[in-house]
């Protein structure tokens, strides 16, 4: 079991606030929550689109996140969120500082 930290990086080409927000609500578990195993999420508009950069405590968290909460949810659809899937860049973390 892997416990290096990995990086997730997704690039909505043509995303917007609106749909991030939409999206944040429905796969975080609260208002300023991160979901378990999350340890870092930041998000912002980029040039042609949205881009988020989320941090887990390891491969293993963050497939656990993709596996059991982001896809199904995406797939089901999120009203007003992003309509097509990221382009995704995964890291394996060398460091993470505060």
């Amino acid at each position: 079991m892997s416990t290096t930290a990995y990086g997730v990086v997704h690039f909505f080409p043509g995303g917007t606030k609106e749909q991030y927000e939409a999206s944040l609500a429905a796969v975080h578990p609260g208002e300023g929550q991160l979901p378990e195993g999350q340890t870092f999420h930041a998000a912002g508009a980029s040039e042609g689109g949205w881009t988020i950069l989320a941090v887990h405590e390891s491969k293993e968290s963050w497939e656990t996140f993709r596996d059991t909460i982001l896809m199904p949810r995406m797939q089901a659809g999120i009203e007003g969120g992003f309509a097509n899937p990221p382009e995704e860049t995964a890291i394996d973390l060398y460091k993470v500082m505060p």
